[in-house]
């Protein structure tokens, strides 16, 4: 296949390329733009942190955190109030909040009841935007657009020239932040709100989750807010393919990039010069006949489960929403464990329903959210009104 020869057997010769560090460059040097040795080194450093027991306890903390003073009190108030919320608007808010927990050691707050204006969530948003601007224009356009400081290649100035100051040590630092931030607010976010469209449009995928973590959950919770554990969401086999099936069907990332170094022919016997630039969609291999067999575009979790009743290894040239070869995810393994975190928490404890006639369509964006976002209602499962039964599951 064509992406295992480009991800992995011939690695080497595939880069992200020039074209993609001058698209990114608000990213500096970060590892998601960076190729050779400064990939190499920011690799090594990241699965140190990424895989070390201390980033797994301060990751479930930061979560707890955030769910019981955050997360919770907005969908308990959504549910008193009768109010729609937008789910996506909620999830974004929340993975920002706490990815700066887990990067920066503060909280933004930005997940708070008056849904404050985060300058720096802002930025980050129009980053992305000028960057799917870029995909979409000849760089000689958008790099006039640059000079001449217009359209959505405007910047604001607000540090006074900081870049002419900064130091190697200090940039070093801004691009690793920035780069973590990003990857940590948005990917997870937009994965999550697909989630729950698919869930709250599939009410029988609904109930099998609910089964399952009834059947694993621990006694004792007595109709209270629960939380589940790392070790409890690690039992919940159906609910990890429900996941899979919609990174599947929706990846949070939609395409990648690369360029070729030097000339190469594909297992396809497609000829590749030098310094020829590669899109490749992940959005579509997730949905091609050939890959997935002819019932591809169902919404069907039980494909990730084998007849022993355990999750089926899924090549990663096949399952390629976290890349594949070398470049593989480092947060894959934290990206399942948010979300599961999170969904659990969510459908244990609350109903969500879409909003009737909301419009529902993939953004055209660099992460794949939902275009008009996700307005839900929220029924809370556990109310007084039914003092803590549980007979309100469905």
């Amino acid at each position: 296949m064509n992406i295992h020869h480009i991800l992995s057997k011939n690695f080497a010769n595939y880069h992200k390329g020039e074209d993609f560090r001058e698209i990114f460059e608000p990213m500096g040097d970060g590892i998601f733009i960076s190729d050779s040795d400064n990939w190499r080194n920011l690799r090594r450093i990241f699965h140190s942190v990424l895989k070390s027991r201390r980033f797994e306890l301060a990751t479930k903390t930061t979560m707890e955190q955030k769910i019981l003073n955050g997360l919770f009190p907005i969908l308990k108030n959504a549910s008193m109030l009768a109010s729609e919320v937008d789910i996506q608007d909620v999830l974004k808010r929340f993975m920002f909040d706490n990815i700066c927990l887990l990067v920066l050691g503060l909280d933004p707050n930005s997940l708070s009841p008056e849904f404050p204006h985060i300058p720096c969530a802002k930025a980050y948003d129009d980053m992305s935007e000028a960057a799917i601007y870029r995909h979409t224009l000849p760089g000689s356009i958008w790099k006039l657009q640059r000079w001449l400081q217009i359209g959505k290649e405007k910047k604001k100035d607000h540090q006074g020239g900081e870049d002419a100051i900064c130091t190697k040590s200090n940039k070093f630092l801004r691009d690793t932040a920035f780069n973590l931030l990003a990857a940590g607010r948005d990917s997870v976010a937009a994965g999550l709100a697909w989630f729950f469209w698919l869930v709250a449009t599939h009410p029988f995928v609904e109930k099998k989750i609910l089964d399952e973590m009834e059947a694993n959950l621990r006694e004792g919770t007595g109709g209270k807010w629960k939380i589940f554990s790392i070790e409890e969401v690690s039992k919940l086999v159906y609910l990890h393919a429900v996941i899979c099936e919609t990174l599947r069907l929706y990846p949070p990332i939609p395409f990648e990039h690369k360029a070729s170094v030097g000339p190469d022919i594909l297992p396809s016997g497609h000829q590749i010069p030098g310094n020829m630039k590669i899109i490749y969609s992940l959005y579509s291999m997730g949905r091609m006949e050939d890959i997935w067999g002819k019932d591809f575009l169902e919404f069907k979790p039980e494909r990730w489960i084998s007849e022993s009743g355990e999750i089926k290894h899924v090549p990663s040239y096949k399952f390629i929403t976290f890349n594949a070869g070398p470049r593989t995810c480092l947060g894959k393994d934290l990206t399942f464990l948010q979300m599961k975190t999170v969904a659990s928490t969510v459908l244990w404890n609350f109903s969500l329903q879409v909003v009737e006639n909301h419009p529902i369509g993939p953004s055209v964006s660099m992460v794949l959210f939902i275009e008009k976002g996700l307005k839900v209602k929220v029924f809370e499962r556990f109310g007084s009104s039914n003092g803590g039964n549980d007979g309100n599951r469905m």
